[in-house]
């Protein structure tokens, strides 16, 4: 009596054995690419967290107006794209006067492109404002 493995056994072998290398290779790939898109919106939240933090620390944003930038990939993690916000008044109390506090939302979306395809990540903050005489009078409070 033989010893050993038939030729057809060989062939079954080998075929069971390049599936599960395809099967590895494909979920190894969708592994690389799913780590490629959460790297990049990493980067779009840090970016999107200090542009946040710059519109928060100005004294006065004008109200109900886009502001927009372009990102530069040299300062902004690598990203090529660029940024909207916008500030609403959130919270304003029944009589206004100059002086007064206002709580007002700013919301920051920051898109990129990624290949063909643009990519956006946004957040919203709230900041207290001083009103002034020009904002009740320009009517961007309504008394």
């Amino acid at each position: 009596m033989r010893r050993g493995f038939t030729l057809l056994e060989m062939l079954v072998a080998t075929t069971l054995m390049a599936i599960a290398v395809v099967g590895l290779l494909s979920s190894l790939s969708a592994s690389l690419r799913n780590a490629s898109r959460l790297t990049d919106h990493d980067r779009a939240s840090i970016v999107a967290k200090r542009k946040m933090d710059e519109l928060l620390l100005q004294p006065r944003l004008p109200r109900f107006q886009p502001i927009e930038g372009q990102l530069t990939p040299a300062a902004d993690a690598g990203l090529t794209g660029g940024w909207k916000a916008t500030v609403t008044p959130f919270e304003v109390p029944p009589q206004v006067n100059p002086g007064m506090a206002i709580l007002e939302r700013v919301e920051c979306e920051i898109w990129w492109t990624d290949g063909s395809r643009r990519r956006t990540f946004s957040l919203e903050g709230y900041k207290t404002t001083l009103l002034q005489p020009e904002d009740i009078a320009g009517g961007l409070i309504r008394p």
